[in-house]
């Protein structure tokens, strides 16, 4: 079967990128103290071949942090380390967006920097664990955000917008998926306020607008992405209607004239059932550019490129293990084995060691 244009060049917002593979954002935990450092600055530049970077989930505050050695993007120290990142990338001739998080359920006292109690839209728990001082640990019972807070939330993504320009970013991506904060107001089984943030999906949706907002008062909107999970069940997130649901907060997405609708199909955990979603009829009620995310390997990116399912294809392990992925797709070349021990872990073993083609 013939081949695509997957390594063609592709325009998102202002960039005209060197081809359609994007490198998805993963977390790596070799951040510490919350702040990127060396390990990370080679560990991009190493995979600047991708049409873009999505940098790795980075907390907008102190407040959005989920776990230790994660970055961060809302003190000096940490913009002065990514602003080593961005420029290695920028000078191999990558582009680069940060995507902003904030954990909210997803994280423990034990792991919180003033050891806080993290903050939800309702005090539902997860059951996914995370990583501390005294071993794996469930996370714990979040506390209801107020609704006079949620101003201050959308407040520190704005700050943590600017603070991304000043540290050189090409653009930043909006996190609203993957069970996170506002993934956590979008969906109902996370949901259960009786404000103006909770109920109908009116409701329920209106952080990400003020989100949005915000950001793209900052950045201007074709230099802001966003990336939604509609059945991912990561953390244990669900809804009860997710194509009524993603229907309404695609339409919603379509006013803002984003860079780009970044979206994972599916679950990421292969033992989780999969929830049945017309992912085409996501794809085609977006007007703008849409990347696909999740299990995608080279053949399924030139069909998803044939079709026209996807302008983009983003990989995340892959990409872990070979830093020039791209080049090695385009030759037809072997690739490196992930080794699932060292993706979340210290030190530069499996970070920046797999090699490249000779």
């Amino acid at each position: 079967m013939a081949d695509s244009d997957l390594f063609e060049p592709i325009q998102i917002g202002p960039y005209r990128l060197k081809n359609r593979i994007a490198m998805a954002a993963m977390t790596r935990n070799r951040a510490p103290g919350e702040i990127p450092g060396p390990m990370m600055v080679e560990y991009y530049a190493q995979r600047a071949g991708a049409g873009i970077i999505f940098a790795e989930s980075t907390a907008i505050s102190e407040q959005g942090l989920g776990w230790r050695d994660t970055p961060g993007i809302f003190n000096d120290a940490q913009v002065a380390g990514w602003k080593a990142v961005t420029d290695a990338v920028h000078a191999r001739g990558g582009h680069i967006f940060l995507q902003m998080w904030h954990c909210g359920r997803c994280s423990h006292p034990e792991v919180r920097p003033d050891g806080s109690v993290p903050v939800a839209p309702s005090a539902v728990q997860s059951p996914a664990t995370v990583f501390a001082p005294s071993g794996r640990i469930r996370h714990a019972v979040p506390r209801a955000i107020e609704t006079d807070e949620i101003a201050g939330v959308v407040a520190q993504y704005r700050a943590a917008a600017a603070n991304a320009r000043r540290a050189g970013f090409d653009g930043v991506e909006v996190h609203a998926g993957n069970g996170y904060l506002i993934d956590q107001f979008l969906q109902d089984s996370t949901n259960r306020r009786t404000d103006r943030y909770g109920g109908s999906i009116e409701n329920r949706t209106r952080i990400l607008w003020e989100v949005l907002e915000a950001v793209v008062g900052v950045w201007g909107s074709d230099r802001v992405g966003i990336h939604i999970s509609p059945t991912n069940v990561h953390h244990g997130i669900s809804d009860s209607d997710p194509e009524k649901l993603f229907a309404v907060v695609t339409e919603g997405l379509n006013g803002f004239n984003l860079a780009y609708l970044n979206v994972v199909e599916g679950a990421t955990d292969p033992t989780e059932k999969e929830v049945p979603f017309d992912w085409k009829r996501l794809r085609r009620a977006y007007r703008g550019p849409y990347i696909a995310n999740n299990n995608y390997d080279l053949a399924r990116a030139h069909a998803a490129r044939r079709d026209g399912h996807a302008d983009m294809i983003s990989f995340g392990r892959l990409f872990i293990a070979n830093p020039d992925l791209v080049e090695r797709f385009r030759r037809g070349a072997p690739l490196n084995k992930l080794v699932p021990g060292t993706i979340i872990a210290p030190g530069a073993a499996g970070l920046t060691d797999y090699p490249a083609l000779a």
